[in-house]
């Protein structure tokens, strides 16, 4: 324990000087000078508003520039860092009204300039940077026209260094969101200013992410249903960019697009979001309006999608996780929530798993990413992934195989089998879980089997199943069973298991938000033998 706790030590002193060295560098004049060659003119490509819509949420509200304080806008010293970030990557032009005072608005602009004209950590981060530069661009009717030629140039400017810095660090970038991010603002600035050396750059770079970022089905490595749509709506924005310049569209775009589309049609039509692998709710009908406006229609067959089994009718879905752990390098936002599963009915979530909790600075992250906060069972409170921590990222340690799998989706019988080996090196155990759905019975029959292969060491196991915030529990009489109230619709569990209890939880479906729930709760303790848990949900 001394060690690892050194070890940790060691490496984050190591970490944190290597970045205050490579800081100083940044702050140069020498790289300044590097930097400042100028690549580009003036702006002559200005995207239409509406390819850019599928990045940003609108108000309703429009805002008026003059409500802004442009004298002291950058000043303020105590501002969070969230609304630093939103502050500084500008994306709050996309909400201004067109109507606005130019002169307002470019003058906010260039006093940023005036003060950020060379490196500093914060206000140059690769992420802020790229949406930046991507919403100075996109909104020129405010931010560029009517200008005076010496705002154009140091706007000019200011955008050159910024896509310049971006080359350099692009390299070393690892958040695969953060490279797309800087890949879209280089492809943007290449067209608009007619750049063939940024345009190209931007392309060669969007055509590594494409190799390097998705599996032999197309489907993002990460196994991330929140990633996935996140390059869905880069990589058609890019298209549509390219399409509206007259420039040539690449076939390996097209092709990327289509099986992404694919597989977004499959979680889309669920009408709500799955919460595995890093994914939060999320609202999809205004992507899915500009997909419409856009003409780009997506259709999937596929019972299994990036791991992930979907069997679903007009009344009811069944998802489950039965896809082995991503690689380390893409293991960012992965859960060991391996063979969890979610269930809807009618539109209304009955089992769910916890969410995610995105930022990786605090300790919820992690409490999120463990196999307890799943609908799936635990091994003496050991989660089937562990994870170190790498930077800014807290990556797997070892990578998880799933095998026996199986799904079956008749008519009036549905079946989602798989088992993993998350507690094989550690416990000697092989979990196994068969979840069936009986259509006209309205019943959901699970089995969870404990499996020894080698010397056992393990003392107990838990299995949780999740419910939604709101959601009312009451064990009957016998402590047998337990009835559950969601929205006047009532189902009823029941286990031969030991022990059966409710249990308070944590929820983090919003977005970096925690909430109480309530789960139920089995458990009970591992024998010299293979074990054998049966549980059903039936409709009353």
């Amino acid at each position: 324990m001394y060690l690892k706790t050194s070890l940790s030590f060691i490496n984050e002193f190591f970490y944190s000087s290597k970045k205050e060295i490579k800081n100083l560098y940044l702050k140069s004049s020498v790289y300044n000078h590097k930097i400042s060659k100028l690549e580009i003119s003036n702006l002559v490509y200005k995207p239409s508003l509406n390819i850019l819509s599928c990045l940003v949420k609108y108000d309703k509200k429009k805002i008026n520039i003059k409500e802004l304080d442009r004298d002291n806008i950058w000043d303020n010293k105590l501002i969070t860092n969230k609304s630093y970030t939103k502050l500084n990557n500008f994306y709050w032009l996309f909400g201004i009204d067109l109507k606005s005072s130019k002169q307002i608005t470019q003058s906010i602009i260039e006093k940023w300039i005036d003060r950020n004209q060379d490196f500093t950590p914060k206000s140059w981060q690769t992420d802020i940077i790229s949406k930046r530069i991507i919403s100075w661009i996109a909104n020129s009717e405010i931010s560029y026209n009517e200008s005076e030629a010496r705002y154009k140039n140091k706007f000019n400017l200011s955008v050159n260094k910024q896509i310049n810095h971006l080359i350099n660090e692009i390299t070393i970038s690892q958040p695969v969101d953060d490279k797309l991010l800087s890949c879209t603002a280089i492809i943007i600035t290449g067209l608009s200013y007619e750049n063939e050396k940024y345009l190209k750059y931007g392309l060669d770079l969007l055509r590594n992410i494409i190799n390097l970022s998705f599996d032999n089905d197309y489907f993002p490595k990460s196994r991330s249903i929140r990633q996935l749509n996140f390059y869905l709506k880069y990589f058609i924005l890019i298209r549509e960019l390219l399409k509206e310049s007259f420039n040539e569209i690449p076939d390996y775009l097209d092709e990327i697009i289509f099986y992404l589309g694919k597989s977004y049609s499959t979680f889309s039509d669920i009408g709500q979001s799955l919460l595995f692998n890093g994914n939060h709710n999320s609202d999809l009908s205004e992507f899915n309006r500009y997909l419409s406006l856009h003409k780009y229609k997506f259709e999937n067959m596929k019972k299994e999608v990036g791991g992930y089994a979907i069997l679903k009718d007009k009344n009811c879905t069944l998802a489950m996780d039965i896809g082995s752990s991503p690689p380390k390098y893409f293991s960012n936002n992965y859960q060991s929530g391996v063979l969890s599963f979610e269930f809807f009915f009618r539109g209304k979530k009955l089992i769910t798993n916890s969410g995610y909790f995105q930022n990786t600075n605090s300790k919820l992250n992690l409490i999120s990413k463990s196999s307890a906060a799943h609908s799936t069972l635990v091994v003496d409170n050991n989660s089937s992934c562990t994870y170190s921590n790498s930077g800014s990222s807290n990556l797997i340690n070892q990578v998880l195989k799933i095998s026996d799998k199986n799904i079956v989706n008749e008519k009036n019988y549905w079946l989602i089998k798989g088992s993993h080996d998350g507690y094989l090196k550690k416990f000697g155990l092989i979990h196994e879980r068969n979840v069936e759905y009986f259509v006209e019975n309205r019943k959901i029959v699970g089995t969870d089997k404990i499996i020894k292969k080698n010397e056992l060491s393990a003392k107990s196991f838990s299995i949780r199943f999740h419910l939604i915030p709101g959601v009312k529990l009451t064990k009957t009489l016998n402590n047998r069973s337990i009835l559950i109230e969601i929205e006047n619709s009532g189902w009823k569990f029941s286990s031969n298991c030991e022990t059966i209890n409710i249990e308070n939880g944590i929820y983090f479906g919003n977005k970096n938000v925690s909430n109480e729930n309530q789960n139920i709760y089995l458990s009970g303790v591992i024998k010299n033998s293979d074990i054998e848990i049966k549980w059903e949900f039936e409709k009353i």
